[in-house]
């Protein structure tokens, strides 16, 4: 049972007031300023609420997921679904629920985001494009979106996802399982800690779904470099690291290529089959907020029939990461967020 905090009608206007101040000083949540002073201004959050999240993040609860759930959206306000992540005109029109998202991730870590996924924004859209309604991405429809920890594949990858929900007329499920509920014999738990196994970047990082690709940007295409050489040589590792009593988890098996040692493809058939048992549905609201533990719990989506109307299901994504520096490397400089 992923454990869920509504916002009472005190707290939604206390946060309303906190996020039209916010609003009246940022135009966008990419904003260096805001992304730098984010975790200051959640100090004005409601305590309750903060304790919450708070107790997600240290205590790591085994169903790796909770909701924040109440905030209100108004459905005309928001405006049509867009057909693509890429329509985006002047200042948002939910510029104050993405703030809302933002302020709740910083009590979790702080915002990142890729210049190889979706052109470098921090907070992601996720609804269905038409070109991709057969693939496996958050923005196809038709086929399931399997299981797994966002961005498994690379090694700055985030601890924790955040969707907030603006729309789902239909119902669609987000499915989630986590590693806390599985059961495994020790022989495949030692087998699943060694660096025996490679997951390939999934397909949102590639070029030909993001259109700052082929610029003439240096920078971008050293990054694109990097992803395709992840995908041409995946590094080998383990698929459960930390402690073995109750180990964290990167997994994405769309995008894995089995193992060669018979032990350890058995071990992670076993996991596989584990996880698939335990998945369970959450059919996001408007005004949920739900934060998945990425270190403890994998993520999907039912597939559906999208109508393409401006009426589809929309989320927001944000990734979030508990240690900044891990990355310090691949970003521009120490209070940049976009991994290169």
């Amino acid at each position: 049972m992923v454990d869920r905090y509504t916002l009472s009608d005190d707290e939604i206007r206390a946060i309303k007031t906190l996020l039209a101040e916010l609003a009246a000083r940022y135009a966008t949540p990419d904003d260096n300023e805001l992304l730098r002073n984010v975790g200051v201004y959640a100090h004005e959050l409601p305590r309750p609420l903060r304790l919450f999240l708070n107790d997600f993040k240290y205590l790591e609860p085994e169903a790796g997921a909770c909701i924040v759930s109440g905030y209100p959206i108004e459905d005309a306000k928001i405006g049509h679904t867009p057909p693509h992540w890429n329509c985006r005109r002047g200042v948002s029109p939910l510029l104050e629920e993405e703030l809302l998202l933002l302020l709740l991730g910083s009590l979790l870590g702080d915002a990142i985001g890729w210049a190889t996924q979706q052109d470098g924004y921090i907070l992601h859209d996720v609804l269905p494009i038409k070109e991709y309604e057969n693939s496996q991405l958050g923005t196809g429809s038709l086929q399931k979106l399997w299981w797994h920890n966002e961005d498994a594949f690379h090694p700055h990858r985030g601890d924790y996802l955040g969707l907030m929900c603006l729309r789902n007329p239909d119902g669609v499920s987000t499915t989630i399982g986590s590693i806390g509920q599985v059961e495994l014999e020790r022989e495949h738990v030692s087998r699943l800690f060694e660096p025996q196994f490679s997951i390939r970047p999934d397909e949102s990082h590639s070029e030909k779904n993001n259109s700052n690709a082929g610029g003439g940007n240096v920078l971008i295409s050293s990054a694109y470099d990097r992803i395709n050489g992840m995908n041409k040589q995946p590094e080998s590792q383990s698929i459960l690291f930390g402690d073995p009593r109750s180990p964290y988890v990167r997994i994405d098996p769309y995008y894995m290529e089995p193992p060669k040692d018979d032990a350890a493809l058995s071990a992670l058939n076993e996991l596989i089959r584990a996880i698939d048992e335990k998945v369970t549905d959450i059919v996001l609201q408007p005004g949920d907020y739900l934060f998945i533990d990425n270190y403890r719990a994998v993520h999907g989506r039912k597939p559906f029939k999208a109508r393409y109307d401006g009426a589809d299901r929309w989320l927001k994504r944000m990734n979030i990461t508990r240690d900044l520096r891990k990355s310090r490397g691949s970003r521009l400089s120490c209070d940049s967020r976009i991994i290169y």
